[in-house]
């Protein structure tokens, strides 16, 4: 059996893998990416029933303490209990560094590398000490012993092979300081033999070969990478080492403290989005909420756990309790951790009687398919379903069972063990599962089950296990009123409002052109795309299309005659903008997204119905109303009631004197469609016309003076100027 046997009968289990190198000089970063990698493999350990092994390559050079020790302590923790870790040393290493490898289960060293004189040349300060023989204590590697490790951090102290008389004749070799040595002399040991290996004064540090071959410190003797793999028996792939740079923490907080609501639901994904879009790889949910609305929940939950693994890792932290749909939103994140106390279950559906006020439960027809969610959120993130479907079936029991062949142990129900082609030895019921109570468990329990992680005391301790830098600042989100304000703009109903008022908006501003309609007609198509930017269903793209058409539909209406290939793409390119803007269709199946795509144009068609009728109504009886029918152009043979109210012209009369008068001659020297340019006596000048189209090159008369308007009207060939306009 090699180096990497561990205990468990004659299974022969499968085996997972990673080399990573430890630089000099060991930084935060670096201990925070080697735990990162010991807990992925501890996690894919406990997953798939392997046997995880992390080879670190430890190489020499100069490291303070404080991170050395960090570094040890997390290689020794109890979260990746399931790793065995493995200290790779090709080259001479002393220092610091040499406690690395002193933290690691194995030690595998080229045969003409040494490793030791932790303190080079001098003693290590007694709490140094004192930290590094407690590594050893804990008997990680048999092939170390203190007096080993004290003759390493003190040249001062004689390191002794010492040969025991065992039972049977068995003779038995220790490595003892002289002090252990006299503590086994006064218990009456019988000792055979004493040879020293390491006289005082002289470094403790040892060569590679003359350990192996003496029987302490190294396991094996390889002389390269790949040889060490084979003696573990990893695959190739796991000599390849991942970046660090790639592996950076860049940590986001995303706090749920409320009842899950629609607006709740709208504001988590919105944070999600944008901060996957910053470029975060570790998003950390705390959740300490009673739960919520049931869609809304399985929203938040299969939006999390859609996201790449590979790229985004979704952490649950739980410091109180995760019930009911919060429960649901913890089991789509990848790693749940929780504080001992802390509750996580009871996701039972209820729903409000009609009376009001008071809830029931609803029947098993109407939650079906919420136990399809939850088998799916467990297959895709390794937990066994029966214990989240037993959170909301309170007759479901779920007992231990374990594999006849490879004595993997999970959770299961009776109708699971029924349908499961491998052998299991049902075990007892989960206690938690008994009938007619919904699953819930704390964090200590949840570890257990294989629901979360090892619990953590506090967030500080959460922080550190994953690795998060302590420069970095980690304040979560809160909602505002601008959220509520996106929200309800977002809503069907809102989007319809916008649509509509910025066509009718634009439509007046055509016929009344005083800029202020126009300006408000932008403002509301602005927060129209706004609020779908910040609700993540429009981007640039979207925005890009929609000023594009109105540059084509002004172009077709104020450049080019008639109305053809411009105006038609203008309004295409608008519609198409304002359809892709109201839906995302990622992730949706093509009858999905043909239904939002339908739902939309819906929308829009009821809104172009609206401006339509709208305008009806404006032209029928906006020329009738008092004091309203002075800002707009009367039609063509509008004839005016004299006798009828109206303000007085000196109103709209400008009291400086207008370059012309009503009568003058001049002529177009664009289209008026109805505004536009016209010559008179070599003056440019704006005008409106009277009517409605009127070609560049054709004479018009002026009506009438109108503030700083001036209107006119074309003159046919048989026209003659009008005698008085006074």
């Amino acid at each position: 059996m090699n180096a990497a046997a561990q205990d468990g009968g004659n299974r022969k289990s499968r085996r997972i893998g990673q080399f990573v190198t430890v630089r000099s000089p060991i930084t935060d970063s670096q201990v925070a990416h080697v735990g990162n990698i010991a807990v992925e493999l501890q996690t894919r350990a406990e997953r798939e029933d392997a046997d995880a092994i992390l080879i670190i390559e430890v190489e020499p050079g100069t490291s303070r303490f404080g991170q050395v020790s960090d570094l040890a302590r997390r290689l020794t923790s109890a979260d990746v209990s399931r790793v065995r870790t493995v200290a790779w040393v090709p080259e001479s290493v002393d220092g610091y560094h040499a406690i690395v490898a002193l933290a690691c289960h194995d030690i595998i060293m080229n045969p003409d590398a040494t490793l030791g004189d932790i303190g080079r040349g001098k003693a290590l300060p007694p709490e140094e000490q004192t930290f590094i023989l407690s590594i050893v204590d804990r008997r990680r590697n048999s092939r170390l012993s203190r007096g080993v490790v004290q003759t390493m951090m003190d040249p001062a102290t004689e390191l002794l092979r010492v040969r025991l008389e065992g039972a049977a004749g068995i003779e038995e070799q220790r490595f003892l300081t002289p002090k252990e040595l006299k503590t086994l002399q006064d218990r009456n040991t019988v000792i055979s033999s004493t040879e020293t290996i390491k006289d005082v004064g002289s470094p403790g540090k040892y060569n590679a070969g003359d350990a192996q071959k003496a029987g302490f410190l190294v396991a094996k003797t390889l002389k390269q990478r790949r040889e060490v793999a084979a003696l573990y028996e990893l695959s190739t792939e796991s000599l390849r080492e991942r970046s660090q740079n790639d592996q950076a923490v860049r940590p986001a907080l995303i706090a749920i403290h409320e009842p899950i609501t629609p607006l709740t639901e709208e504001f988590i994904l919105r944070q999600i989005r944008t901060s996957v879009a910053e470029g975060s790889n570790l998003l950390v949910f705390d959740i300490n909420s009673p739960g919520g609305f049931l869609d809304s929940s399985v929203s938040i939950a299969n939006t999390i756990a859609q996201l790449d693994p590979t790229k985004v890792t979704t952490i649950a932290w739980i410091p109180e309790r995760a019930l009911s749909g919060a429960a649901v939103i913890a089991l789509g994140t990848d790693r749940i951790v929780m504080t001992p106390e802390a509750h996580l279950g009871d996701a039972g559906v209820i729903q409000e009687t009609s009376e009001g006020g008071a809830f029931e439960r609803v029947p098993e027809k109407l939650w079906s398919d919420f136990l399809v969610t939850l088998q799916n959120l467990a297959e895709r993130k390794h937990r066994p379903a029966a214990l989240l479907q037993a959170m909301v079936d309170k007759n479901l029991k779920v007992y231990e069972v374990s594999n006849e062949e490879t004595g993997r142990v999970t959770y299961m129900s009776d109708l699971e063990i029924e349908a499961s082609n491998e052998k299991w030895i049902k075990g007892a019921v989960v206690p938690e599962s008994r009938e007619d109570v919904l699953l819930t468990v704390n964090g200590t329990r949840a570890h257990e089950l294989s629901l979360a992680d090892v619990p953590c005391s506090n967030f500080d301790e959460l922080r550190l296990r994953l690795g998060i830098p302590e420069d970095i600042d980690l304040q979560p989100a809160t909602r505002t009123w601008v959220d509520t304000f996106v929200f309800v703009l977002n809503s069907q109903v809102a989007g319809f409002g916008l649509i509509t008022l910025g066509i009718l908006c634009m439509y007046v501003e055509l016929h009344l052109p005083s800029g202020f309609f126009g300006i408000l007609s932008a403002l509301l198509f602005s927060l129209f795309f706004w609020s779908r930017y910040l609700g993540g269903t429009s981007g640039s793209l979207e925005l890009m299309m929609f000023v594009l058409g109105m540059g084509l539909l002004a172009l077709e209406l104020f450049v080019i005659p008639g109305f053809g290939v411009f105006g038609v793409s203008g309004l295409l390119l608008i519609a198409g903008s304002l359809v892709m803007a109201s839906h995302t269709f990622s992730g949706m199946s093509a009858g999905e997204g043909f239904s939002e795509s339908m739902s939309s144009l819906g929308t829009l068609a009821a809104a172009l119905l609206t401006v339509i009728f709208v305008a009806i109504v404006m032209n029928r009886f906006l020329p009738s109303i008092p004091i309203l029918n002075k800002l707009i152009l009367m039609p063509p043979g509008h004839t005016v009631d004299e006798n009828a109210p109206h303000l007085n012209p000196a109103v709209f009369e400008t009291p400086t004197k207008s370059p012309v008068s009503p009568g003058d001659i001049g002529v177009t020297v664009s289209t008026l469609r109805p505004s536009g340019k016209a010559s008179f006596d070599d003056q440019f000048l704006d005008v409106v016309s009277e009517g409605a189209y009127v070609d560049h090159g054709v004479d018009v008369e002026v009506v009438r003076v109108a503030g700083g308007r001036i209107i006119v009207r074309a003159m046919g060939s048989d026209d003659k100027p009008s005698a008085d306009y006074s």
